[in-house]
């Protein structure tokens, strides 16, 4: 493995969150330029190192990736509030792959999953105080 890729794969494996490309570029312990990085994360995703998805958000919208090769396969939350990111654990949605699988005829192979809203913190925040008008 080149030096790029192995300081793109550090960078990502040390992140508890999923990170940007541009934040990966900037954990990166190497002098990669950004294209470097981009063709190391796509060389990482394909040899199924990394796993990335595309996070829907107005103000952080980018692609992210993460380890895939650390532990079981796992899904995030979003906080749409304060914008980190929740690991969700393991995958819970193998009864429902299954399901789907059975009902629609499908063969599924691999799969990505990530949830937004609030989490707990900025929830208690914008919930409505008791006799607030």
């Amino acid at each position: 493995m080149t030096k790029a890729r192995i300081a793109v794969l550090a960078a990502i494996d040390g992140a508890e969150e999923p990170l940007s490309a541009s934040g990966v570029a900037a954990r990166a312990n190497c002098d990669c330029d950004q294209a470097t990085v981009y063709r190391a994360l796509h060389h990482l995703e394909t040899a199924g190192f990394a796993e990335s998805f595309v996070l829907n958000c107005s103000e952080h919208g980018t692609e992210r990736y993460y380890v895939s090769a650390k532990g079981p396969h796992r899904h995030w939350f979003h906080c749409e509030g304060c914008h980190r990111f929740v690991d969700l654990g393991a995958c819970r949605i193998g009864g429902l792959v299954a399901d789907l699988e059975s009902e629609l005829g499908l063969r599924v192979t691999r799969h990505t999953m990530y949830l937004s809203g609030l989490c707990a913190e900025c929830s208690a925040r914008s919930a409505p105080r008791a006799g607030a008008h």
